[in-house]
């Protein structure tokens, strides 16, 4: 069974940083793109970032660009999203999912974490 189970959202003042995880199983995690989507209410799915297997080539929104960094740890079969010089327009729900492209479509997708930058 596919699994992807966020962590480290929270609350941090605007210029702040956070660091979301995003623990995988149930399949051979190195083969496949990985990508961290968010949403906030009313709007729908924006894709962030987008890393691929093997050399890691990473892809990223313009709105996050210079300001996120998206990683993967292989051994650890987890994906990271380090955030950085966060806004307050960076709140939302955000979850990890498996699936390549720069775009929010998936095959499997984790549950959501809260990440809220508000002063």
């Amino acid at each position: 069974e596919v699994q992807l189970v966020e962590s480290g959202g929270g609350m941090v003042q605007p210029g702040g940083s956070l660091r979301l995880s995003c623990a995988a199983s149930g399949f051979p995690f190195s083969f496949y793109s990985l990508k961290w989507v968010r949403q906030t209410p009313g709007k729908g799915p924006e894709w962030v970032s987008t890393i691929s297997p093997g050399v890691s080539i990473t892809y990223y929104a313009d709105s996050v660009k210079g300001r996120f960094t998206i990683s993967r740890d292989n051994a650890k079969n987890t994906l990271y999203l380090q955030m950085n010089s966060l806004k307050p327009e960076d709140t939302a729900l955000y979850y990890c999912a498996r699936g390549a492209g720069p775009d929010s479509n998936y095959d499997y997708r984790g549950q959501v974490t809260q990440v809220t930058v508000s002063s």
